[in-house]
This record gives C-alpha cells, sequence and structure tokens, in this order.
C-alpha cells in the first residue's frame, strides 16, 4: 500500500525572534526510509519535536495518515502510531531491558498499572518483551541493570522500547550518535535490518549510515528544507556538498 504516511504544511517554530523551524513541507511515503539530514543547528531536532507533539508548531499543520494531529498530546500520537527515539537515551537506568520493554508493551495494552505489581503473571507480556529484545540483540542481557549495559546496547533497547508500541512510523534521533565503533556496526545492522510495513524517518549525521539505510533524504539548512532527493542525487548535489563543508551554499 503506497501513499503519504506523514506530511507538514507550512510548519514554523518560533522562540522569540528566532526561527528554528521555517515553513517545512514535507512529505513521507509510507513504508519509505526517509533520512533528515543537516549541519549542526538546522532545525532537525525541533523538527521531530514538532511531529511527535513535543513542542506546539507557530504555525501550521502535522498530518498522520492524512489526519490532522497538530493538536494533539505526544502520548496520543503514539497511540496512533507516530514513535520516536531521543538523541539522548531516555532509559529507566535502574530497570532490566526484559522489565523496561514488558512495561511498554503493558502500556501499549492497556494494563500497565497493573504490571508494577508483578511481571510474573503477565507471561504473554513478558514473552513478547523477550521475543522483542532478542530481535534487537539484547536477549543476552534482558536480565541486567540498563545503566551498566554498553552504551550501543542502551541505544538498541531505546530503538526495541519504541518498537514496543507497533509504531506505523518510527522517528529515530541519531541512533548512532555516541556509539564507541566497535559497537557501532550491530545498531547500523539493526536499524538497517528494521521491517519494511514500518515507515522510518532518521536523523543522523553519520553519512555511512545514510547512504546506506535512506531511499530518500530532505536536508535542512537553517529551519528550512533545502532539497530534497535520491541518494544519487543528494551525494552528488554540490550545494549539498558546501552546506557540510560550511560554504556559503
Amino acid at each position: 500500500m503506497t501513499g503519504i504516511v506523514l506530511e507538514t504544511k507550512g510548519l514554523k517554530r518560533r522562540f522569540g525572534a528566532f526561527l528554528a523551524t521555517n515553513d517545512v513541507n514535507l512529505k513521507v511515503e509510507r513504508g519509505a526510509r526517509h533520512a533528515l539530514i543537516g549541519p549542526n543547528g538546522a532545525g532537525k531536532t525541533t523538527l521531530i519535536n514538532l511531529l511527535t507533539g513535543v513542542l506546539p508548531p507557530s504555525e501550521g499543520k502535522v498530518f498522520l495518515e492524512g489526519e490532522d494531529i497538530t493538536s494533539l498530546a505526544s502520548f496520543r500520537r503514539v497511540k496512533r502510531g507516530l514513535t520516536r527515539t531521543f538523541q539522548i537515551n531516555q532509559l529507566f537506568t535502574d530497570f532490566t531491558p526484559l522489565e523496561t520493554v514488558a512495561l511498554a508493551i503493558a502500556e501499549r495494552e492497556g494494563i500497565g498499572h497493573n504490571l508494577w505489581r508483578s511481571i510474573a503473571g503477565y507471561g504473554a507480556v513478558v514473552d513478547e518483551a523477550a521475543a522483542l529484545l532478542d530481535r534487537f540483540g539484547l536477549a543476552s542481557v534482558m536480565g541486567e541493570r540498563t545503566a551498566i549495559l554498553p552504551y550501543g546496547k542502551q541505544r538498541l533497547l531505546e530503538i526495541a522500547l519504541a518498537f514496543a508500541s507497533k509504531p506505523r512510523v518510527l522517528l529515530l534521533d541519531e541512533p548512532a550518535a555516541g556509539v564507541p565503533e566497535d559497537e557501532r556496526h550491530e545498531v547500523l545492522a539493526i536499524v538497517s535490518d528494521l521491517p519494511s510495513d514500518v515507515t522510518v524517518v532518521l536523523i543522523e549525521h553519520d553519512m555511512e549510515l545514510v547512504f546506506s539505510f535512506a531511499s530518500r533524504i530532505s536536508v535542512l539548512v537553517a529551519g528550512a528544507i533545502f532539497t530534497e532527493g535520491t541518494v544519487r542525487e543528494i551525494s552528488a548535489d554540490p550545494r549539498v556538498k558546501a552546506v557540510y563543508l560550511g560554504e556559503n551554499a
């Protein structure tokens, strides 16, 4: 099934006199691997915050599956299938990966308040959590405290946590950021192997990851869409190279 799954129209966000998001019109096709790139300070994370309801826009609209979700709270967008990860991990460090993902599944099913009493009584939830952790390469550490996991495993846990909500659109904010080189390949492999029926929007500075993953790329500069195209088109565009070299584009 094709079509536009996520769209913005005239999206703007002001912080005082500063225009951080400047009239962004973005269309993401269903099932796409869509990368959002740009130099530091381009407004990429601000745009993700607008898409997910962390920030309200100053002007413009956000649409999911054709529905105007501009005024919906973040948790309601998650319920509709729009989920994200964060540039900096947002995890319960004293929980194990199994407890963390099981709680996310229980919240999705509307039984999260009961799970706090005893995880042992919810076999189906625990089984699903264990299977999901295995899929993300975390089976061997599912009983460890999250605080002591290698950083690459923590990044994978955050993606697994987002995936537990069964998203239709998954927004990944720099999933490889801060991951040591010897752990990075595992994160890249997991991201590349995400199911094709989930639309993925990726924010990333690592061009190796972007070019190996994306089917379409939008370049953001000074809060506005600078150009869009395929990997071949963007990688060959001298204006994009100039932007990343800090030249006047």
